[in-house]
């Protein structure tokens, strides 16, 4: 962790931390998650559905999950020491299931974090209000047919200049779509692949997609923001930006006071291996 997690995040857009949330918490969140589903984790003839969508839930175990120094010591560093508010839940939670069904969910995009009045799709904007970071918390094995997160990576580079022209009243996932599929259909993929306990702290403009279920294990997985304590800013006068405030100025063309991450080149449909805390493998 420290500077090559940083570089690693201002390169790819996301960090794979692994083991950042106990075993046993681990365990116990899973086991929380199968009784919120109704579904009997030894049947699989009670797995109705190719995706179950569950709300924020504030047991013990993901109070901890969310809570944990690993945790801790990424968002000081990705963020920034007391401009994230800590979380004593997690949710959603989008449950994937071995299903001949389409999810119907799948498509490009990236996260909105605030709602408009009148709006019925939520927004972001430039300054990523109300999301400091997009977090991926793996509560079971998922391998590349567990329908893993689809990652384009590099793709938070490309997000702000299309976001620029909407301002700060921003713009709604829904619309901005396809505008974020084209600006990145030429970045290399990569899989939310992992073991239970890993967490992927991710940029909050990097472009990412579901994918159906073509494994047999069922895919347990938190996708909650972590919340900024105060704004991001693009243009503070003492130039203390964060790593993800860094990464939208780069974005935008904008000078920063890290230096440049080295440029990867791989075919955009070539999945990256994905190591702890970013590094990519081979």
């Amino acid at each position: 962790m420290g500077n090559d997690m940083v570089e690693r995040f201002l390169a790819d857009g996301f960090v794979k931390i692994e083991g950042a949330v106990a075993p046993r918490v681990a365990e116990d969140c899973a086991r929380l998650l199968w009784r919120e589903t109704g579904y009997d984790p030894q049947d699989p003839a009670t797995w109705k559905d190719p995706v179950v969508r569950i709300g924020g839930l504030a047991q013990g175990p993901f109070a901890a999950a969310a809570n944990s120094p690993a945790l801790h010591a990424a968002f000081d560093l990705l963020v920034g020491e007391r401009r994230w508010l800590p979380r004593y839940s997690l949710g959603t939670f989008p449950l994937r299931f071995p299903h001949p069904e389409d999810p119907g969910d799948a498509g490009w995009h990236i996260e909105g974090s605030y709602l408009p009045e009148g709006a019925t799709w939520f927004h972001t904007n430039l300054r990523s209000r109300d999301r400091a970071l997009l977090m991926l918390f793996l509560f079971s094995e998922v391998g590349e047919e567990d329908a893993p997160t689809r990652i384009r990576v590099g793709s938070h580079m490309d997000v702000p200049r299309v976001l620029e022209p909407y301002g700060e009243a921003g713009v709604s996932g829904l619309e901005i779509a396809p505008e974020l599929v084209a600006a990145s259909e030429h970045r290399p993929l990569a899989l939310a692949t992992g073991r239970p306990g890993d967490v992927y702290l991710c940029h909050p403009f990097l472009v990412h997609a579901a994918q159906p279920h073509r494994g047999t294990r069922p895919r347990l997985m938190a996708q909650p923001p972590l919340e900024p304590a105060v704004p991001y800013e693009l243009e503070r006068p003492d130039g203390a930006y964060s790593p993800v405030e860094t990464a939208i100025r780069r974005g935008l063309g904008w000078t920063t006071g890290y230096p440049r991450p080295t440029s990867v080149t791989r075919a955009p449909d070539d999945p990256i291996p994905v190591s702890p805390c970013g590094r990519r493998a081979g």
